[in-house]
């Protein structure tokens, strides 16, 4: 790839990609992870788009603005001048577009609306919605003007890891299916950007026992597709324990006394049975992430917020992102 595709932080770390698909199992932090990603991205005077296909607004609640429209609007600055700009994007009113697009409806099309006829076709056929809205990201991807891309990269915070193969999947299912016209000939394109080395899944995970049994089923799933696998991205995560084992309640009471703190018999055993579940709780984790390694695939590892996911927060993560190896 050409090194004008590669997106690199000041120290050097590369993000290749130019569609960056982030996914992970509920509750992992991916729309958090994929907002990060958008900013640390656009850092250095960048311009990168964040595409939300849910209909959540996740996006809008963790920055704080006003439910977002299927319009690109700017969303936030990011340090040395980048911006990142943010898209929620509809179905129905993708599929207007894309009426207008390829067969000049243009009011007829949204005529169409008023009798119910995009709501029939997008329930009678479910996989079309999922093309409208990868179709969406892929023309974002490669918009040029003037001969040059309008966004550096783009960030898709996708569905959850139990359906994100489906999801995915679903343009090459339309393109063998459709014989011809424009719906074969978008699918098959969008089909084939999703399997290039300009997309990347980036797979959000915990170090808890279902998220990482889904991102282990997840990156089998996308391998068996042929998806491009990105980077397994740990959320939440801690800093090691200051010893590797479990201190005596004697210990603990004389530690407490030299520190000036109480040290009756009911707080050392309240303390050491927490530092107890401590030692257990990390050695599941060590566990955890030794699974996520045999992936083979490259891992990084974001803080735990004490503070949750604020604006600061996510400048927090975004730099991690940045700073990773």
């Amino acid at each position: 790839m050409r090194a004008a595709d590669q997106q690199a932080d000041p120290a050097g770390v590369e993000w290749p990609a130019r569609l960056n698909v982030v996914t992970g199992k509920g509750g992992t932090g991916k729309t958090s992870v994929a907002a990060a990603l958008a900013l640390a991205l656009a850092a250095g005077g960048r311009r990168t788009l964040l595409i939300e296909v849910e209909g959540r607004q996740g996006i809008a609640q963790l920055f704080g603005t006003d439910p977002l429209p299927y319009e690109e609007r700017h969303l936030a600055d990011a340090p040395g001048g980048g911006e990142v700009r943010a898209l929620a994007v509809d179905a129905e009113e993708a599929l207007l577009e894309y009426l207008d697009m390829f067969y000049r409806l243009g009011a007829a099309g949204r005529a169409l609306r008023k009798f119910g006829a995009i709501d029939f076709a997008t329930t009678i056929a479910p996989g079309l919605r999922d093309v409208l809205l990868t179709g969406k990201a892929k023309e974002a991807t490669t918009r040029t003007v003037d001969q040059r891309r309008v966004y550096d990269a783009v960030v898709l915070d996708a569905p959850p890891t139990g359906r994100i193969g489906r999801f995915l999947n679903v343009t090459a299912e339309t393109a063998r299916l459709a014989k011809v016209g424009p719906i074969k000939t978008q699918s098959e394109g969008v089909a084939a950007l999703l399997r290039s080395p300009i997309t990347a899944v980036h797979v959000v995970t915990l170090l808890e026992e279902m998220p990482v049994q889904e991102t282990v089923d997840a990156v089998a799933d996308l391998t068996s597709f042929g998806f491009p696998v990105g980077r397994i991205i740990v959320n939440g995560t801690r800093p090691p324990l200051p010893t590797g084992r479990v201190v005596s309640a004697a210990e603990l009471r004389r530690g407490l006394l030299a520190a000036g703190l109480p040290a009756d018999r009911d707080v050392v055993a309240g303390l050491h049975s927490e530092a107890h579940d401590q030692v257990i709780r990390r050695e599941l984790e060590d566990s955890l992430r030794a699974d996520l390694v045999e992936l083979g695939l490259p891992m990084i590892e974001l803080p735990l917020l004490p503070d949750g996911v604020d604006r600061t927060g996510l400048s927090a993560l975004a730099e991690a992102l940045r700073g990773a190896d």
